[in-house]
């Protein structure tokens, strides 16, 4: 009896991978997906967020888990530090979507990925947020990402793979450009 194993590189199912790349340029509606999440503020600086499920093709599908995610404040921020806080929590969904993006599109050039770590840094001055000063932002005035990335590949090679999560990750593409944001507030 044969045992027919399906290929991976880098933990991804690479025909798979190219049956989904495939199917989308075939049927661009295939690439629509609305992404949910739902928060609520708890106490303080204290915030809870839960994912249970996605939109793709008109249709809810649900995740085969909840995830749940905390957020909150350090002490010198007032809060509790219980949690992540909101811009650590963007940092994370840099970093974690930008490795996605490299690994993937690496798994779709026959790249192998040995190890990829991250580390990132984003600076925020208060006086933004505390309204004291209209010239500065409230978000980040700079975010540095920095990767450690192993590949038995050539200086070419390497170049490539470098370039991959930053152009294909659409957190650092949201993030780079901006994205418009639709806000809604009603009385409860």
């Amino acid at each position: 009896m044969t045992v027919q194993t399906k290929k991976r590189t880098n933990g991804v199912e690479v025909d798979r991978l190219h049956e989904t790349v495939k199917a989308v340029k075939e049927t661009s509606q295939l690439g629509l997906f609305t992404f949910h999440l739902a928060n609520r503020w708890t106490d303080g600086a204290k915030n809870r967020s839960q994912v249970t499920s996605f939109q793709h093709q008109g249709q809810q599908v649900p995740h085969d888990s909840k995830f749940d995610f905390a957020a909150d404040e350090p002490d010198v921020l007032l809060g509790a530090d219980s949690a992540a806080n909101p811009v650590e929590h963007l940092l994370h969904a840099l970093a974690s979507c930008v490795t996605t993006s490299m690994v993937y599109h690496a798994a779709a050039r026959g790249i192998s990925v040995e190890r990829v770590e991250s580390a990132l840094e984003g600076d925020l001055d208060l006086r933004g947020f505390l309204g004291l000063d209209p010239t500065i932002r409230n978000g980040c005035q700079q975010i540095r990402l920095k990767l450690r990335v192993k590949a038995n590949v050539d200086d070419d090679e390497f170049q490539a793979l470098s370039n991959l999560g930053p152009t294909f990750s659409p957190v650092f593409e949201s993030l780079r450009n901006g994205v418009p944001i639709q806000v809604e507030v009603e009385r409860v």
